[in-house]
């Protein structure tokens, strides 16, 4: 019986040093808290786009001159489509002012896609392709509002450019009464201006 009592205290005694062990090994209970807290998008160097502080801005191009850049925008576009969140894209090739942003952002000339989360940098299409495979872009875009649109604009068709209403498409604007043609003020290079409906 002694024996007996002897081996039940010793086991006591070493589990409850290994018990110890384990919680030393752990971090506090704040400290565990704070890990989980930490914010992914701090990661990613901080570049704001105009108006990208709290949604997310994709830059793409529309011009099939360079097959794997029109591709790649398609992929991410695609991708935030199947994601459904509500993004703003900044189609370079129908308004030279987003190229013109997108350069002054980075910092230098770029190709597009480009995609901005928070205010924050994410990168090109390998990068968000990489950050998706490995089930990080999820994280990423927590709080940002849920695409409850069934279909494209009724305005635009989802090209996010309609036609200029002042010179209809023409760039060209002729006074009443006078015979010459001026620029038009009202529209861009295209002869489009940005969609009022979900632009």
């Amino acid at each position: 019986m002694e024996v007996k009592a002897r081996e039940a205290e010793r086991r006591s005694r070493y589990e409850a040093v290994d018990l110890r062990d384990d919680v030393e090994d752990e971090p506090p209970l704040k400290a565990r808290k704070i890990e989980q807290v930490t914010d992914p998008l701090l990661e990613f160097e901080e570049k704001c786009p105009p108006g990208g502080s709290d949604s997310v801005v994709l830059y793409t191009t529309g011009l099939r001159g360079i097959r794997k850049t029109f591709e790649d925008c398609q992929k991410i576009r695609s991708l935030l489509e199947n994601l459904r969140i509500l993004f703003f894209e900044r189609d370079i090739s129908m308004h030279s002012g987003f190229k013109e942003e997108m350069w002054g952002v980075l910092g230098g000339k770029t190709v597009p896609p480009r995609l901005f989360i928070k205010g924050r940098y994410i990168g090109g299409a390998e990068e968000v392709l990489g950050l998706h495979e490995q089930e990080k872009l999820r994280p990423l875009i927590e709080g940002i509002p849920v695409d409850r649109n069934e279909g494209p604009c009724e305005g635009c068709a989802g090209f996010r450019f309609i036609v200029c209403f002042n010179c209809n498409g023409s760039r060209k604007i002729v006074p009443e009464g006078d015979g010459e043609s001026m620029n038009c003020s009202e529209c861009n290079e295209n002869g489009v201006v940005i969609c009022p409906f979900c632009c």
